[in-house]
């Protein structure tokens, strides 16, 4: 029973990546820190384990995304190429904070960044000639890439909700600035889920378990959302760049809320 509901949290975040360039983090994060202590994952480290394998299924969610708007165009390599260094290193760093946190601290990160980024979103105007056009580039959105990476990797998610924002308020088309986050979700996910699996002390989670990186929750959630992405990916395309946005922020505020009365 407990596997099919992380198949049914694998399909939700699915379809989230390809809609909103998210990997559905933040709904895994709250679900998971109740389901785990279930598998036997110690109370005190729930939390954190939640975060570790959020991370690690976003890098297979991302990929099915990405790959899904490669498809249709919308991925801007060359903005993908500038921040992937600082994303890297972004999603180390906080993962190595994250575990120095206590969980009840984390649980409030995250709900305040979500009503943060909601408010952001609903009220951010695209620029003036924004479009298919435009392409970033430099060491501002390296510098970008590093920030979004570790904010992501202490919440729990492939970064969209900053990227997408980001992309958006500097002129890209919000399908794009979707697609484009998609691929930057993978590396964020590959650099955080790594510095939690190396470095969660011995015996902190039970057998299956590499890490804080509990692997059944992980590979279950990758395998629904792989396939449920392209139908995320699909809507985004059939959606108004202004609709999209406004579900972006609805679905913010709605975790956030849920966070809050946990």
């Amino acid at each position: 029973m407990l596997l099919l509901t992380f198949l049914l949290l694998g399909a939700i975040a699915g379809v989230l990546a390809g809609l909103l360039g998210i990997g559905g983090g933040l709904v895994l994060v709250a679900a998971l820190a109740w389901l785990l202590p279930l598998h036997g994952v110690p109370k005190e480290a729930a939390m954190h384990a939640a975060l570790a394998s959020s991370m690690a299924s976003i890098v297979l969610t991302a990929a099915s995304s990405a790959r899904a708007h490669h498809r249709r165009g919308s991925v801007l390599w060359p903005t993908v190429a500038w921040m992937v260094p600082g994303v890297l290193l972004g999603g180390w760093l906080g993962s190595r904070l994250a575990i120095a946190l206590d969980g009840d601290v984390l649980k409030w990160c995250v709900a305040i960044y979500c009503f943060v980024v909601g408010a952001q979103m609903a009220l951010s105007r695209t620029r003036a000639g924004g479009g298919a056009a435009v392409v970033p580039r430099g060491a501002g959105i390296a510098a970008a890439g590093g920030g979004i990476g570790a904010i992501s990797a202490v919440v729990g998610i492939g970064g969209g909700s900053m990227t997408v924002p980001l992309l958006v308020w500097l002129g890209v088309a919000p399908v794009r600035a979707v697609g484009t986050s998609s691929a930057c979700g993978i590396f964020i996910g590959i650099a955080a889920a790594a510095g939690y699996a190396l470095q969660a002390p011995p015996g902190a989670l039970p057998e299956h378990a590499v890490g804080y990186v509990y692997l059944p929750a992980a590979i279950g959630v990758a395998f629904a959302s792989v396939l449920a992405a392209p139908l995320g990916t699909r809507l985004a395309h059939a959606i108004s760049g202004a609709t999209l946005k406004r579900v972006f922020a609805a679905f913010m505020v709605l975790v956030g809320a849920s966070l809050l009365l946990w």
